[in-house]
């Protein structure tokens, strides 16, 4: 089968590389090691190579124009959960899976049950919010105090 030059040459370098990046026995840190030197691989190849020769020199965070709503992160779990709490929406029981749903239609918050969990957990140790279980499925439901 034949390979191109370059790839001849990366897999030669890769293989070089191995030993050393295997040696490093956390895969979060060899997985680290090989993203920055790929980055500086392909730096190079752009010709923005450091002046130093510097693989691990850290970058200047790039500056993002702030667009303000554009920009903004969406809220959290716990602080939809909070404003919640504030509304009408916890003077009925609703499970953690009819939760989930309704911060996914009213906030775009696409959050996992296992998310909502802990906290609705914690908000009815905190006496905002009762956990009571649901006869009919044998699931617990949240309903304000």
């Amino acid at each position: 089968m034949f390979m191109s030059k370059p790839i001849e040459k990366l897999k030669k370098q890769l293989i070089e590389l191995s030993e050393v990046v295997n040696a490093f026995r956390s895969e979060a840190v060899q997985v680290k090691i090989v993203d920055k030197l790929l980055d500086a691989m392909i730096d190079f190849e752009k010709g923005e190579a450091d002046s130093n020769g510097e693989i691990f020199a850290r970058k200047k965070p790039e500056r993002h124009v702030a667009n303000t709503l554009a920009s903004r992160k969406k809220p959290g779990a716990t602080r939809v959960l909070n404003q919640l709490i504030n509304t009408d929406f916890f003077k009925t029981p609703h499970s953690i899976a009819a939760i989930a749903e309704y911060c996914k239609a009213k906030f775009d918050s696409d959050f996992k049950t296992s998310e909502l969990s802990g906290i609705l957990l914690k908000l009815s140790n905190e006496n905002k919010l009762i956990r009571q279980r649901n006869n009919d499925n044998n699931r617990f439901e949240y309903v304000k105090v």
